[in-house]
C-alpha cells in the first residue's frame, strides 16, 4: 500500500472501526472530461482516510491508453495506468465531459462490458453515463446526467430517460450529473460503507453543505436562466421546454400555467427583456444548438426535433442568432474537436 498517496495527515480524526482491505476505486478518465467533477469525487475519499487515520479506500487513475487526459479546461491529468482487467468488486467509474459521444470508442466500450462481466461495479460522473448506456450497462436502471446534456442523451438514447436529480444509486449503478454533484454521491457512498458519522465529517471537511437525499433535483435551468423565483413565469417557461419538438401556441402556454397572455407577455418583458414568442424560439434554438454538438442527427433531424418546420426555417433562425447555419456549425465544430 502507498501510504504516502493514500494516507495524508491531518489534525481531525474520527473513530471507524474497520480493520479491512481498503476499497478500490478506479477512474476512468475520457478526453474532454471535468476536472470539477472528477476532483469532487476524489476528494471524500482523501478525506475519509485522513479523517479515519487509516486506509478506507485507494483510487486509481485510468486513460484508455494510459496517456494523460487533457480536461474540458485544457489541464493535463497523469494517469496510473491504461485500462486493463480489474479485481472483481472494483468500484469503477467512468468520468467525461463535453463532446461525451466523441470521447469514446469500441476499445473503452469492450473494456467497460469485459470489466462489468469480470464483477466490477460501474458509474458515470457527469457524462460519463453516455458511454455506460452505449455499453448497454444502464437498462432500465435509475440514473442521471448534467441538465445541460440531458437533451442530447436523449436523442442518442430514445429508450432511456436520466432523472434531473443530482445524483442516482441504483443497486451497483451510480451515477451523478457532475459538479458537487459528485461529492453529494460520494458522501453517501462513504455513509454506505463507513457510517454516517464519517460522511458527515467528510462534508465538514470539504465546506460542502450536503444534499439530503438524492432526489435532491439539480439547480432549475429555468430559474437560473430567468434570474427569478416568479413561480408562474418558471411554470411558463418549463411548459414551453416541455413542448419543444411540437411547440404549444403562446395561448395554450399561458392558459397552462394559468396566466393571461396579456399578464404572460408583461411577466416575460419584466424578467427576460423579450416576448414570449422570441424566448421560446431561443430554447428551441438552444436545442438545435445542444444535438449539433453532442449528436449525430442530420440537420433535418435536429429540425424536427427542435420544433421547426423545415431544415430552411431552422437555419434562418439559426444564422440569425448565432452567426452561421446550422451546417458550417456542426463542421467547424467537428473540425476544433479534432484539435
Amino acid at each position: 500500500m502507498d501510504n504516502q498517496r493514500f494516507l495524508p495527515k491531518g489534525a481531525i480524526s474520527v473513530d471507524v472501526p474497520y480493520d479491512g482491505p481498503p476499497k478500490t476505486f478506479h477512474f476512468l478518465l475520457l478526453p474532454k472530461t471535468t476536472m470539477l467533477a472528477f476532483s469532487a469525487a476524489i476528494e471524500p475519499l482523501r478525506i475519509s482516510n485522513q479523517l479515519a487515520r487509516k486506509q478506507l479506500f485507494e483510487w486509481y487513475i485510468l486513460s484508455p491508453d494510459g496517456a494523460p487526459v487533457t480536461c474540458s479546461n485544457g489541464i493535463g491529468i497523469q494517469v496510473d495506468h491504461p485500462m486493463h482487467d480489474l479485481d472483481k468488486g472494483a468500484y469503477t467509474f467512468v468520468c467525461s465531459g463535453t463532446e461525451p459521444m466523441a470521447s469514446f470508442d469500441a476499445r473503452v466500450l469492450n473494456w467497460i462490458r469485459r470489466q462489468k462481466a469480470h464483477g466490477c461495479e460501474f458509474g458515470g460522473i457527469c457524462t460519463g453515463a453516455f458511454a455506460l448506456a452505449k455499453a448497454g450497462l444502464i437498462g432500465n436502471r435509475k440514473f442521471t446526467v448534467h441538465w445541460e446534456n440531458r437533451p442530447g442523451f436523449c436523442e442518442n438514447f430514445s429508450t432511456m430517460v436520466p432523472t434531473q436529480n443530482l445524483y442516482e444509486i441504483d443497486g451497483k449503478l451510480r451515477t451523478c450529473g457532475g459538479g458537487h454533484a459528485s461529492t453529494d454521491m460520494m458522501l453517501e457512498v462513504i455513509e454506505e460503507m463507513f457510517g454516517n458519522a464519517l460522511a458527515v465529517s467528510v462534508s465538514e471537511m470539504c465546506l460542502h453543505r450536503r444534499a439530503s437525499e438524492s432526489g435532491s433535483r439539480q439547480v432549475s435551468p429555468v430559474s437560473a436562466l430567468l434570474g427569478t423565483r416568479n413561480a408562474k413565469l418558471i411554470e411558463a417557461v418549463q411548459i414551453m421546454r416541455d413542448n419543444i419538438e411540437s411547440p404549444l401556441s403562446l395561448e395554450a402556454v399561458a392558459d397552462q400555467a394559468s396566466l393571461s397572455r396579456r399578464h404572460m407577455e408583461r411577466l416575460f418583458k419584466q424578467h427576460t427583456n423579450m416576448s414570449p414568442g422570441r424566448f421560446y424560439n431561443n430554447l428551441r434554438l438552444d436545442r438545435a444548438f445542444a444535438l449539433l454538438s453532442e449528436t449525430n442527427l442530420s440537420v433535418s433531424e435536429i429540425a424536427f426535433a427542435s420544433g421547426f418546420s423545415s431544415t430552411d426555417r431552422l437555419s434562418v433562425h439559426f444564422r440569425g442568432r448565432y452567426k452561421v447555419s446550422p451546417h458550417n456549425f456542426r463542421r467547424s465544430w467537428a473540425h476544433d474537436g479534432d484539435g
